[in-house]
């Protein structure tokens, strides 16, 4: 299936997550812990190539961790030399340190999780209803195959952006290109066209693509919090169609949607990249050359303060890279 997917980029939102700790005098003293085991990571391999391959993060990223790091400290943590990384008397002091705290509260959580009988990590994950008909399900077969002590706890909303009610570690969106508290990491922004099946197509032969609209039942997918026949009405401005967006009938999803279509029940605005087999089988037909992008797209999004969590790297680097593979094979 061809999809664009881009690879993913750095976010200038990408904080490190700040947690407290009291002192002797119950007073409350900032430790950024992402930055710490950036460092950490960064001094064990005492590469930043190889430290951010382990934490799945960008080395730029990274490598903002340590320099506020030392900000906050005042001093360097690291130097380069003509033969690489090495620590400064500061970073060889912090190292042991912040190894021994993070093994202790490994081990503490560990014994935790034993006592709890919580063999492996849980992921809560959202997919929008459409994707994870489509590609969601065989993608998580994928990932628990790799990957079985990852659980998943899945959940779908057939809304734009961010689900509200519920809260997820991670969550592929449909969503217009924007900057918010998330990092977004693009899979593919949608092309769509209408179509129709074949028996439509050629009752409808010679007509002109505002005939053939005004001529055909319009089908819809609802998005909540977006206006009734949005996609429909941006389709009409682009092309200059004098045509009545708000009619016809609404589905729960855009599967529904083009179930509904393949029926011989109207013209859908079909995604040509989710539904690329289904245009390929013949299924459906696209009789004109009007394909537009939609505004939209599907993307990857995560808090930036969780971005360093390893099972929501993992996961994130995983289906980034799968889809790299795939828009690579076009």
């Amino acid at each position: 299936m061809p999809v664009r997917a881009p690879e993913p980029v750095d976010d200038p939102r990408d904080q490190p997550k700040v947690a407290v700790a009291a002192g002797a005098d119950g007073a409350r003293l900032w430790l950024p812990l992402n930055a710490l085991r950036a460092f950490e990571a960064v001094a064990r391999c005492l590469s930043f190539t190889g430290a951010a391959t382990s934490l799945h993060i960008s080395q730029s990223a990274l490598s903002r961790h340590v320099s506020r790091l030392e900000d906050l400290i005042g001093c360097k943590l690291l130097e380069r030399r003509p033969q690489g990384l090495a620590l400064t008397p500061a970073g060889a002091a912090l190292l042991p340190v912040v190894t021994k705290s993070f093994d202790g509260i490994e081990t503490t959580m560990q014994g935790l999780r034993r006592k709890a009988g919580t063999s492996g990590r849980m992921l809560r994950v959202h997919m929008p209803p459409t994707f994870l008909h489509v590609m969601g399900m065989a993608l998580l077969r994928e990932f628990r195959l790799a990957f079985p002590n990852i659980s998943i706890d899945l959940f779908s909303w057939n809304g734009v952006g961010l689900p509200r009610a519920s809260a997820s570690d991670i969550a592929i969106v449909f969503d217009r290109p924007k900057y918010d508290d998330a990092v977004r990491d693009p899979l593919w922004l949608i092309s769509q066209t209408p179509a129709a099946t074949p028996e439509i197509a050629e009752r409808c032969k010679g007509m002109d693509l505002e005939t053939f609209l005004r001529s055909n039942e319009l089908l819809h997918t609802r998005l909540e919090g977006e206006p009734f026949g949005v996609l429909w009405s941006a389709f009409a401005r682009r092309f200059d169609l004098d045509i009545d967006a708000e009619r016809g009938l609404t589905l729960d999803s855009e599967a529904l949607t083009v179930e509904w279509a393949k029926g011989g029940n109207g013209v859908i605005l079909v995604d040509v990249d989710m539904f690329a087999k289904d245009l390929a089988d013949g299924h459906l037909v696209t009789p004109y050359d009007a394909t537009c992008e939609s505004g939209f797209g599907y993307y990857l999004a995560v808090h930036p303060d969780d971005i360093s969590d390893p099972a929501i790297a993992l996961f994130r680097s995983w289906v980034l890279e799968r889809f790299a593979r795939i828009k690579t094979s076009d």
